[in-house]
């Protein structure tokens, strides 16, 4: 690795003799160039950045490894073909190649100085908060997931989330909407999505939901703040669970919990939420498969053209889907994250990679027990962290506790392709 340093060393004895309630945090940024190029500011001294650049020789080959162990297809690849490559013959159902790859992203994407730094702070017992902005070549690099010791992962040292973009983050337009923990939660739980599903692959990611079902009692415990108010049993696979119903839920909800599809399109603008409505439904996307999809640009900009008003989102936004948060492989990345903390979300978790189903992971990976689940205890966690004081917090001990089970049993339930494809945005 080459690397070129510059700016003072920063001064960590600020957080000397703190009482505990100052969270030193880290905001690390990366940016695409010819290279790759990096930047770290501690927030409580802001005039005090380092840049770094990693020759892309240097960081292209363990990218590459990257990618090809993801679920996600390559171009021109199949989602059985990705699947079968990922779960049946890749290092993330392994846990000793697993751990190798993690060990060879962290060395070459983590500046030495910066471990430095965070590791004068857990000298002193202070366990600071990270801030990662991805440039289009790292983002699907699971930070939390990354090996920075002999068996430990960055997750269990720091708090780990993602850092918006400054451009979303200070837009003069944002609000950010209050939080209210007892406010309504809007749940739009597998939606049924109109049109021939095997053909456009937009069938159920739950699979039969049963009355006995974690999940329904999930959606119970919700009670009175569930939105659209129904029976727990028939929050799932639910017809017209359109735009027009969850728009004006949305602009006075406390929270908003997405499990369905998310598909990408030419830009990041142009990622879309597959809900229940209709190809008769007004949007930006052009009809698919009977029904017409919602973008991030109709979330931003409106999605009725006589009458184009932006939509309003609650404080907390979780969208469990695949790649719903694909919009950092973007040079400019305006997608459904984006979209939502513009419209004044200040929490939304996402997906960094495609997530295999259930049936997919039983079908796929070697090992799988028939009862297997991962897609279900998945959306137990991100619900619950949505309610949690700290959603970072909540969703890296989440995180912290499926990497204990799978240093333990090495069972493909808790393997990382699942719960190190979250991050949580914090605008």
């Amino acid at each position: 690795m080459t690397a070129r340093s510059g700016g003072p060393e920063v001064d960590l004895g600020v957080v000397e003799g703190c009482d505990g309630s100052f969270q030193p945090t880290v905001q690390l940024k990366y940016v695409d160039a010819d290279d790759l190029y990096l930047t770290w500011r501690w927030e409580h001294a802001p005039d005090e950045p380092r840049v770094l650049y990693f020759e892309r020789s240097a960081v292209a080959g363990v990218l590459a490894e990257l990618a090809a162990a993801l679920p996600s297809p390559l171009p021109g690849e199949s989602i059985e073909r990705a699947l079968t490559r990922s779960l049946g013959e890749g290092p993330l159902t392994d846990p000793e190649r697993e751990a190798a790859l993690l060990g060879r992203l962290a060395t070459a994407l983590i500046p030495y100085h910066l471990g430095r730094e965070l590791d004068l702070l857990l000298e002193r017992g202070i366990r600071p908060r990270l801030r990662v902005q991805p440039s289009p070549s790292t983002g699907q690099v699971p930070w939390e997931a990354l090996r920075v010791d002999v068996s430990e992962r960055l997750v269990e040292h720091l708090d780990v989330s993602a850092l918006p973009p400054a451009t979303v983050r200070h837009s003069p337009e944002r609000v950010v909407s209050p939080w209210d923990p007892a406010g309504p939660v809007v749940a739009a739980l597998d939606p049924r999505v109109p049109g021939p599903a095997a053909r456009t692959g937009l069938g159920s990611v739950l699979g039969p939901v049963g009355e006995d079902s974690p999940l329904v009692a999930m959606v119970a415990g919700l009670g009175e703040r569930l939105r659209p108010r129904v029976p727990p049993a028939e929050a799932f696979r639910r017809s017209g669970l359109t735009r027009d119903v969850l728009q004006p839920l949305l602009a006075d909800a406390a929270r908003f919990l997405y499990v369905g599809h998310v598909t990408t399109g030419e830009h990041g603008l142009d990622a879309r939420l597959h809900l229940g409505c209709g190809a008769d439904t007004t949007g930006r996307a052009a009809p698919l498969g009977g029904h017409r999809p919602l973008t991030a640009a109709d979330l931003v900009l409106g999605h009725r053209p006589e009458a184009p008003t932006p939509w309003r989102m609650p404080n907390r936004v979780a969208l469990v889907a695949c790649e719903s948060g694909g919009e950092v492989r973007f040079a400019e990345p305006t997608g459904l994250v984006a979209a939502a903390i513009h419209a004044g979300a200040e929490y939304v978790v996402s997906t960094r990679w495609t997530l295999p189903t259930d049936a997919g992971v039983r079908r796929f990976a070697p090992g799988a027990a028939p009862d297997t689940s991962v897609i279900a205890r998945a959306v137990l966690a991100v619900d619950a962290a949505g309610d949690a004081p700290d959603p970072v917090v909540a969703l890296n001990d989440w995180q912290r506790g499926e990497l204990a089970r799978w240093r333990e049993t090495g069972a493909v339930a808790h393997a990382p392709f699942t719960w190190a494809a979250f991050t949580t945005a914090h605008g």
